[in-house]
């Protein structure tokens, strides 16, 4: 007992010497380091406005219903070891068509899904293909780095999403059969699959289209949709509230008196679309909180993944910006170097575009304008697919994040897996371009 109580004793004291060291010899003053500094704080920022309000916190409220209201037999049939591996790979890998995210927004859903009970594998396929296979980024990369860059994307990130689930699979098939056998469905859903469809539908109608960017063109789809955005967002949480009350037994005039001042403020302030958003996210989540039912164990579940993930991810988001800086900025690594590293077709290229992609932040469709830059800047056609294959699927926030939900070694490979598939597929796609 004395020799752990030592050893503990000395490990603090490393700790505290190692902190004093570090701020001892903190390059304050260095125009570097300050703006490294100033290039991560100016990322989370950024990340707290555009993604926190409209992505996040929705998302934590997808995967506390998830965790909630969705039985795990349901999980088990569809996504579990024992599915159809046929159905559990082809609903992942589809998944991005449905889901407009990026690779943080993903995590919360992905917690959800995998302690409900889904298998290893698809649940992996799906943390891939929710941000990788991303419809309005593949048409933006057709629009904008051609149609054969787009095409090979979209190829790979269906391909790539079955293939690593596969290998997960097989790589932890121990692991995961004694998993499974812990997660047996236990109790039914308490209503309809065809009710919880609608309700997960309302939901990810509201992520979608609140999150809808403006497209390059002022015709077409994207146009129309995003010119009618917000009256689409109202209209999914109407009918998300329609089912509060019918479904979930909340009291109507709750619901109505929650909603009451976004709807005001939809009137008064029309041009303020991120105040009418945060106040009917405050009245929804008043309204479920004093439900004294479902509805406060639903934001007792959504808070729990807030609790555990927000952390981890801003704080990955800070270090990811002091390092390589703001997409069009430059932290503590010089964007000199990234373009050098990632120049020509070679293998060492192709690797390098893997592992900037993987270590770097890139919200939904901002790779295509960075690839952009780096290609008017001597970036090769395969490392360029290689970034597109690995950066929205990774980031240095999100995997501190997947390893608190699978653990190191799980997220290691996953890491290594997505790395060297996009670093190959570059090559491949690189010595293919080459010789036309």
């Amino acid at each position: 007992m004395e020799n752990k109580l030592n050893w503990q004793e000395w490990k603090t004291s490393a700790l505290i010497a190692g902190g004093f060291l570090a701020f001892y010899f903190l390059p304050a003053g260095a125009a570097r380091f300050d703006n490294a500094v100033l290039e991560a704080l100016y990322l989370v920022r950024w990340y707290a406005r555009e993604h926190v309000l409209f992505c996040l916190i929705p998302a934590f409220y997808i995967a506390g219903a998830i965790g909630l209201f969705v039985s795990r037999a349901t999980v088990m049939s569809y996504l579990g070891a024992g599915a159809n591996r046929v159905l559990a790979y082809g609903a992942a890998a589809v998944s991005g068509c449905v889901l407009t995210v990026c690779s943080c927004t993903v995590l919360p859903i992905f917690a959800g899904i995998y302690r409900m009970g889904a298998g290893l594998g698809p649940a992996a396929a799906f943390l891939y293909a929710g941000p990788a296979i991303n419809a309005a980024a593949i048409i933006l990369t057709a629009r904008v780095l051609g149609v054969e860059l787009a095409a090979a994307r979209a190829l790979g990130a269906v391909l790539f999403s079955v293939i690593i689930g596969v290998l997960m699979e097989l790589i932890f098939r121990k692991k995961t059969e004694a998993e499974t056998a812990v997660l047996m469905p236990e109790e039914e859903a308490k209503r309809p699959l065809w009710q919880n469809g609608l309700y997960f539908t309302a939901m990810l109608g509201i992520l979608i289209f609140a999150n809808w960017g403006a497209p390059d063109a002022a015709a077409g789809f994207g146009a129309g949709v995003f010119a009618l955005k917000w009256q689409l967002t109202g209209l999914m949480a109407a009918f998300l509230g329609l089912m509060l009350i019918f479904w979930f037994g909340l009291n109507w005039w709750k619901v109505l008196l929650a909603a009451l001042p976004a709807l005001v403020l939809a009137v008064l302030m029309p041009e303020r679309p991120t105040v009418v958003f945060a106040a009917g996210l405050l009245g929804f989540t008043v309204v479920i909180g004093t439900d004294g039912g479902e509805g406060a164990e639903w934001l007792s579940s959504s808070w729990g993944f807030a609790k555990q993930l927000a952390p981890l991810l801003l704080g990955g988001i800070l270090i990811a910006g002091a390092l390589l800086g703001r997409p069009g900025g430059e932290g503590l690594i010089p964007a000199g170097w990234i373009s050098r590293a990632v120049g020509g077709n070679s293998l060492s290229a192709n690797f390098s575009a893997s592992v900037i992609g993987a270590f770097m932040y890139f919200a939904t469709l901002t790779e295509v304008p960075i690839l952009q830059g780096l290609l008017g800047n001597g970036m090769g056609k395969g490392p360029a697919l290689a970034l597109l294959l690995a950066g929205p699927a990774l980031s240095l926030p999100n995997m501190l994040v997947i390893s608190s939900v699978l653990g190191w070694r799980k997220t290691l490979v996953f890491i290594v897996l997505v790395v060297v598939m996009a670093a190959f597929s570059g090559v491949v796609y690189g010595t293919l371009f080459s010789a036309f």
